[in-house]
């Protein structure tokens, strides 16, 4: 199984590679980045970092022991003990849970390290996947939106000590 990594400068190298070699598997079911994204990557990496250290979003790697990056599970605009979880799984290690595991792994560091009360998803309508994971990780479903891509469903985890 890989390792849950909290992002650091040193994954910069790997991550891009993982967000290159995966750019049209992930566009095929979520927004494309855009070739800015991918421009000003490094520029983009620090901004994560520095959003990182001031505690406002916790970025994280799932690496194989070669070093390579499998996936990412972050939680996003953490305020008063709750944040938003997304999560991208490359192509050829899709389908072996490692989504769900990576989910809960780091639902697990949400209350243990970052002291989170609740955990806010949304998943596409036509990403059935996505919501599978959603749901073995114990998150219920809450109401629909409008994702960039058209309908989805939002999700919320109550998180226990």
């Amino acid at each position: 199984m890989p390792e849950l990594q909290l992002l650091s400068p040193e994954h910069a190298p790997a991550l891009l590679a993982f967000e290159l070699a995966n750019r049209a598997y992930f566009a095929a079911s979520i927004p494309d980045r855009g070739d800015d994204y991918f421009a000003r990557f490094d520029e983009r990496h620090r901004a994560l970092l520095a959003e990182q250290e001031a505690g406002t979003c916790y970025f994280h790697v799932l690496v194989d022991p070669a070093g390579e990056v499998l996936g990412r599970v972050n939680l996003m605009d953490v305020a008063d003990g709750a944040a938003d979880l997304g999560y991208r799984i490359a192509e050829r290690a899709a389908g072996r849970g490692l989504a769900t595991w990576g989910v809960r792994e780091v639902c697990r560091r949400a209350v243990d390290v970052y002291g989170l009360t609740a955990l806010r998803a949304a998943a596409d309508l036509r990403n059935a996947a996505s919501r599978a994971v959603l749901a073995r990780t114990g998150f219920t479903v809450t109401g629909e939106t409008r994702l960039s891509r058209g309908p989805a469903l939002t999700y919320l985890l109550r998180l226990q000590p």
